[in-house]
């Protein structure tokens, strides 16, 4: 009695009416399938845990294979991409079991894969003996595959591929089988798509950061303090040591009163400005960086080193002044030249008749004089304008100082400043362009009568030497103009020959003179020299090769 209520309890809870043995027979099957469920519920759960951000598809596509294959056997997995309407063969396990190249594109007609995209379906398929009408039966059958399984990876309605599954039995899968390869499929469309999008992140930054090391000017990131969060490989070259954590503003030598950090979150604007640096001039930009909330939390501070721009300028506005003057000396000269002609000939004649001890002749040898004086002027101011960087030849220092002199040196004596001259006789020549260096040479003369007039001094003096001067390297034409002026200041010292930088009150310098002489002194393989006592003078060298040495 108690037997049969049992029986039949147990047929009422499992739904079984058979016997003793057929109830254990077909509850030991119940077990297996339940063992089965929970087996593949543990699979998907390890293959999705297994499964990281940081893994490649490659890597991947093995774990989900090896996990598979001890309860369903197969033979092969292959992953194509869906990407910009374009379907793309990407990974295939094991990697000796493909057909087509990585990389391949299958056309939309007459596949497989395809029909399982558009369809959004998954697709079984088994080889049979007839004639090929798919693009992908050919490669299943060179690696002997008879039955696949294709299912479309779609995440958040997006579809992201296609994963095939092939084994060498011809019998198809389960319904077991697909059911648990749909949901796995499932799980691996997300792992694939937080995959991609992780690559694409990191794809980004590794691009950012590349940019960012290799762009030739200095970048920082600062916080609002100005403190350096992050600088880019061109300012660490430049600083030649650590500068993260340190005040930017400190490192530049920018003066605190013009805060630039406080500036571009007063204005909420870019900021601009120049500064001059270790001798060279930068242009210096900082954009704020504003949070979800539209404050400002840090900055992006660009930097360019626009030394030789300004000086390339400074040259060509030099040399548009220099092409007014030879213009204004060209029309001169032509005016004057026909007159001149005729004083000079006119007193040659006079001059031949009269009596060298009559008062007249005296007049005459002045007006001679002053004509032929007239013209040489106009002549060296013809050839002081006449600029060509590329007419070099060979030539004495003590000529260029002379035709310099010829030209400005009456103005300094209507000045009261006396002009000393020590050239050195027979002095070596030197190579280059000789209106070049006599620009150098007026630019020298011009800062120190500026000088000399700044200061209240009863005897103004500007001495102009020429020497040799031997070194180990090299031997070396010097020209040296000193006065006795009002010097320059030791923190402005290292500034004077940045492009547009001046000592002297507004309107009366341009700040191009040194840095456009400097210029012209390094082309002729030269340089220009500086030793200054404030409110004592000043001392320029200009020193040149000897041509021959």
């Amino acid at each position: 009695m108690v037997l049969k209520e049992r029986e039949s309890l147990i047929g009422k809870l499992t739904g079984i009416q058979s016997s003793k043995k057929s109830y254990y027979s077909e509850l030991k099957v119940t077990v297996e399938e339940l063992k089965k469920k929970n087996m593949q519920l543990e699979v998907i759960n390890e293959v999705t845990q297994s499964l990281n951000i940081e893994m490649s598809i490659d890597e991947m596509l093995k774990n989900i294979f090896e996990k598979i294959k001890p309860f369903i056997a197969i033979e092969r997995m292959s992953l194509s991409l869906y990407e910009n309407n374009q379907l793309v063969l990407s990974n295939v396990f094991p990697l000796d079991s493909f057909y087509f190249p990585m990389g391949y594109v299958f056309e939309k007609e007459k596949s497989l894969y395809w029909q399982s995209i558009l369809t959004l379906e998954k697709v079984l398929f088994k080889m049979e003996n007839h004639t090929p009408i798919y693009i992908e039966e050919k490669a299943y059958q060179s690696l002997g595959i008879q039955s696949i399984l294709i299912i479309p990876l779609v995440s958040k309605k997006a579809v992201i591929g296609v994963l095939s599954i092939g084994r060498k039995e011809l019998n198809h899968f389960s319904e077991d089988d697909l059911s648990f390869l749909q949901q796995l499929s499932d799980q691996i469309a997300v792992c694939f798509e937080n995959v991609q999008l992780y690559h694409k992140v990191l794809n980004s930054k590794k691009e950012w950061e590349e940019t960012f090391r290799a762009v030739s000017d200095m970048i920082f990131i600062t916080d609002t303090n100005g403190i350096i969060l992050k600088c880019n490989t061109s300012a660490i070259n430049f600083f030649d040591t650590s500068i993260i954590g340190q005040d930017l503003q400190t490192v530049l030598d920018l003066p605190r009163t013009n805060n630039y950090f406080l500036s571009s979150i007063s204005i909420e604007e870019n900021f601009y400005q120049e500064f001059h640096f270790n001798h060279h001039l930068f242009e210096l930009r900082a954009y704020p960086i504003y949070n979800n909330i539209q404050q400002v939390y840090s900055f992006i501070i660009y930097i360019i080193d626009i030394t030789e721009k300004r000086k390339m300028e400074a040259q060509l506005i030099q040399s548009g002044k220099l092409a007014a003057i030879g213009e204004i000396a060209a029309g001169i000269a032509h005016e004057l030249n026909n007159p001149l002609t005729a004083i000079l000939g006119n007193s040659q004649l006079l001059l031949r008749d009269a009596k060298s001890d009559d008062r007249s002749h005296k007049l005459l040898s002045g007006i001679y004089t002053c004509g032929k004086r007239s013209k040489n002027i106009i002549q060296n101011l013809l050839t002081f304008s006449r600029q060509d960087e590329y007419s070099f030849d060979e030539f004495s220092i003590n000529d260029a100082v002379e035709q310099v002199l010829e030209i400005i040196g009456d103005q300094f004596k209507k000045q009261n400043i006396t002009i000393e001259k020590q050239l050195q006789l027979n002095i070596n020549n030197v190579y280059g362009n000789i209106q070049q260096i006599g620009q150098i040479i007026l630019n020298l003369l011009i800062n120190a009568k500026d000088a000399l007039e700044e200061k209240n001094t009863p005897k103004k003096i500007i001495s102009i030497e020429t020497k040799e001067f031997y070194d180990k390297a090299k031997k070396w034409v010097v020209l040296t103009i000193k006065d006795n002026g009002n010097g320059i200041q030791p923190h402005q010292l290292q500034d004077i020959f940045n492009p547009f930088f001046t000592t002297k009150e507004p309107g009366k310098g341009t700040g191009l003179g040194l840095s456009v002489s400097l210029g012209i002194a390094e082309k002729h393989n030269g340089l220009i020299e500086v030793d200054s006592k404030y409110k004592e003078g000043s001392e320029f060298s200009l020193k040149l090769p000897i041509k021959f040495q």
